[in-house]
């Protein structure tokens, strides 16, 4: 866990992909994309339907720890309407029961003509200093100034070269924009290689890391 403080206000950036608000006891994640092997084997490519398990787990896990007040996903939290089975939708309807707290949903471009019960997608909004948003946006003016978390462009950080370079998932923080980039919560999902002009936690083996 490595800790992000903007204008007195205490962040931790955890290694499951996830950022926590102890002062809100809000738990932040965005672009789990569940139900998107399913989507793949509706197009005939074959992959295995595990990874949905393993994300929720995750989740579930954080939330027993941290015992927040609120769950608010920033985005993309299934993957197309494809994969939405009703296995799915059983385990999401469970889902604020099994994390014991409120579950909020920013929508994001995959949630778009999904309609999942319970859980409408909510637009960009503030919760203190922060603005949260699936897509990067601008914060709306303030004092002290908000900070921009937000998903959607799935963060990732190459480090080395040739053969030994590695692709790791990473929180990306560029100061002048007022923006966090959040990783990819979903295990399947892909990333997109951030600028290494940004502050950047590289995340590997359930820990976080800056990289110089």
């Amino acid at each position: 866990m490595s800790e992000l403080h903007w204008h007195g206000h205490h962040l931790n950036l955890l290694g499951e992909g996830a950022l926590w608000d102890p002062q809100q006891q809000l738990l932040l994640l965005a672009d789990v994309h569940l139900g998107k092997a399913e989507t793949f084997q509706a197009n005939g490519i074959p992959l295995p339907s595990d990874g949905d398990a393993a994300n929720l787990n995750r989740l579930l896990d954080l939330a027993h720890r941290l015992q927040p007040r609120e769950v608010l996903v920033l985005g993309d939290l299934i993957h197309s309407r494809l994969g939405l089975t009703l296995s799915l939708r059983q385990k999401l309807a469970a889902l604020p029961d099994l994390l014991g707290c409120r579950l909020t949903l920013v929508g994001g471009n995959h949630d778009r003509g999904s309609w999942l019960e319970g859980l409408p997608a909510a637009p960009s909004q503030q919760r203190g200093v922060l603005w949260l948003s699936h897509e990067p946006e601008p914060p709306p003016p303030g004092d002290p100034p908000l900070l921009n978390i937000c998903g959607h462009l799935h963060p990732v950080a190459l480090i080395g070269g040739g053969a030994d370079r590695l692709r790791l998932p990473c929180f990306a923080l560029d100061r002048p924009a007022q923006r966090l980039l959040l990783p990819a919560f979903g295990n399947l999902t892909g990333g997109h290689p951030c600028s290494p002009q940004l502050q950047r936690w590289v995340i590997a083996d359930g820990c976080v890391m800056c990289l110089p």
